[in-house]
């Protein structure tokens, strides 16, 4: 398979950037991997006005984003690495769905009837490895989990019917410890290991 890992966060030196390390290395092993690292590329999250402005009377203007989009549409499988802040994903990882998953890419309007057609067919694989600085209860019922609902309701049914999924998270990790770092990284290697 080539799987796509695409992570964001803006230092080398955190635990989601060696989550992700981790994650590329253990894939790298049995498949081919596409590190997409959108911090480290310069990604600019912000849609711009072309952009917008083909968004509903297409084509959509991919053109500043076209490695991405054929990245994309190569992969058979993509996992996102990311800490969720304030419940939701960085403002980076937002930007990289807004200007990515685009008409055309990952979906089709029908504007007439008001829905969508799913276009990412090619991807069978879709996992999420993240962490919250909340414990799990407050993420999970508390707030409801606002960042997963977008990941598994909007973002991963364009990939079609058939899909994968899986999502590790490790909670709390405002008072996490070395010993719960480490355990969690060795969950992530071992669900990694197992694709």
């Amino acid at each position: 398979m080539i799987i796509q890992v695409v992570h964001s966060h803006p230092m080398v030196d955190s635990y989601n950037h060696a989550l992700f390390r981790t994650i590329v290395e253990t894939l790298s092993r049995r498949h081919e991997v596409i590190a997409t690292d959108l911090d480290r590329e310069q990604f600019s999250p912000v849609m711009t006005e072309v952009e917008r402005r083909s968004y509903f009377q297409g084509p959509y203007d991919e053109t500043a984003v076209s490695r991405l989009v054929e990245q994309l549409r190569r992969a058979d499988g993509i996992i996102f690495c990311f800490p969720h802040w304030w419940f939701s994903m960085p403002a980076m990882l937002k930007g990289y769905f807004d200007r990515v998953w685009a008409p055309g890419t990952a979906f089709a309007h029908d504007l007439s009837g008001g829905r969508i057609k799913p276009l990412l067919t090619n991807i069978r694989l879709f996992g999420v490895v993240t962490s919250y600085g909340s414990p799990w209860w407050l993420t999970r019922l508390v707030m409801q989990d606002p960042g997963r609902k977008v990941l598994f309701r909007a973002l991963k049914p364009m990939c079609g019917r058939q899909v994968r999924s899986f999502y590790l998270a490790h909670y709390d990790m405002d008072r996490s410890t070395p010993a719960s770092r480490t355990a969690f990284a060795e969950r992530v290697r071992t669900r990694i290991s197992e694709l």
